[in-house]
């Protein structure tokens, strides 16, 4: 692959992540796609196959940009106090989806049932990454920090609703008018929201930060 190539590749999956984040894979046409990176759909089709392997390399590549991310958050809670380092993975899950709201979008899309034909990406991409998260907060119920009624993966999935919801179409002010999460005011409200139900979800001790 000459530098050009490598280019025109990276250039087809921006423009195919941006448009299936805002449009979903089913609401998109390689045309589309083409279009918008300046190219001719025989040039996309080259470089990155049809539709489908496009959707599974645009996927992929969030997917593995989430995951790092999550080990990175999940390594430093170690050697913290629990409910500061629950606390502190919350912060750093929210910090990652409101720098990429493009990857809380596309798994939007799928929870609406977008590119219903394509099934196995929650079960080798989303079920992973709960399934570690669950288990890095297991000795904090052990230890009988996190309630021990508390259904803990319903509420990392409720976190992720929230986080998700958020990021991708924020909430409505006294006006009607969108506030999302480039609006500093309503991030910060958010956040603070989103403590105070984790710390009362999880039955924390203390008060939420």
């Amino acid at each position: 692959m000459t530098p050009a190539d490598g280019g025109q590749v990276a250039l087809i999956v921006k423009v195919a992540t941006q448009l299936f984040a805002a449009l979903g894979y089913d609401g998109t046409s390689t045309r589309q796609i083409a279009e918008a990176a300046g190219l001719n759909i025989a040039t996309v089709n080259y470089h990155v196959g049809g539709k489908r392997e496009l959707y599974l390399t645009v996927m992929e590549r969030a997917h593995l940009a989430e995951r790092t991310a999550l080990e990175q958050a999940l390594a430093r809670i170690g050697g913290t106090a629990p409910v500061v380092a629950i606390h502190r993975l919350m912060d750093d899950y929210l910090d990652f989806c409101v720098d990429h709201p493009e990857i809380p979008a596309l798994w939007m899309h799928r929870w609406l049932s977008d590119a219903g034909d394509i099934t196995e990406l929650e079960r080798e991409y989303v079920q992973p990454l709960i399934a570690n998260v669950g288990a890095a907060l297991l000795p904090a119920r052990e230890a009988g920090v996190i309630d021990a009624d508390v259904d803990l993966e319903y509420t990392i999935w409720s976190a992720i609703w929230s986080i998700h919801g958020f990021a991708k179409g924020g909430v409505l002010d006294a006006e009607g008018r969108r506030r999302g999460a480039g609006d500093r005011a309503a991030l910060r409200r958010f956040r603070a929201h989103l403590h105070q139900s984790l710390h009362r979800t999880l039955g924390l001790p203390g008060d939420a930060p």
